[in-house]
């Protein structure tokens, strides 16, 4: 009886464990869904304007990202399992996957970290490394995108404001 009991206690464990999971990832997906609509900030390169779209029934935002003087380059921020996980189609040809680190409490802050990139020229070649969104209020955010480029990394902050909601 006693075995039942701690086999029982031990599952238990397990699925609270694997639904704080999940709800965290949908709780993440949910904070970035609230962005659908259009945004700008300046950029280090000049004025960058950014739009977000709800999509495949709420399964998925959309993110089109269009730079000054450079191709718009498009984001799909998804679930899978218990994960947030985002791919990045960027100008530069490649398509860097990432993963969310979650924190507990309010979600003020979502990382994203690198899990793997394709189309990747080359080793030395550039690409998506990071992602970091910083919630202020619902008008405002920050994001930090991180390019590694031959073995370095560099960030771009753009302080981005809403122009719509949608």
């Amino acid at each position: 009886m006693k075995r039942f009991v701690i086999i029982l206690v031990s599952l238990a464990v397990v699925a609270t464990n694997s639904a704080f999971a999940q709800s965290r990832a949908a709780a993440g997906l949910d904070k970035l869904k609230s962005l659908a609509g259009e945004w700008m900030a300046e950029g280090p390169e000049g004025l960058v304007n950014v739009s977000y779209q709800i999509a495949s029934g709420g399964s998925a935002l959309i993110e089109t990202r269009t730079p000054a003087n450079e191709p718009s380059m498009v984001t799909i921020f998804h679930l899978d399992g218990d994960n947030l996980m985002m791919e990045h189609y960027c100008s530069a040809g490649n398509q860097p996957r990432m993963r969310a680190e979650l924190p507990a409490g309010d979600l003020k802050k979502i990382t994203f970290t690198f899990i793997d990139v394709t189309n990747l020229a080359k080793p030395s070649a550039g690409y998506m490394r990071g992602l970091m969104f910083s919630f202020v209020d619902e008008d405002h955010f920050t994001q930090v995108w991180t390019w590694r480029e031959g073995g370095k990394d560099t960030s771009s902050t753009f302080n981005m404001k809403r122009k719509a909601r949608r």
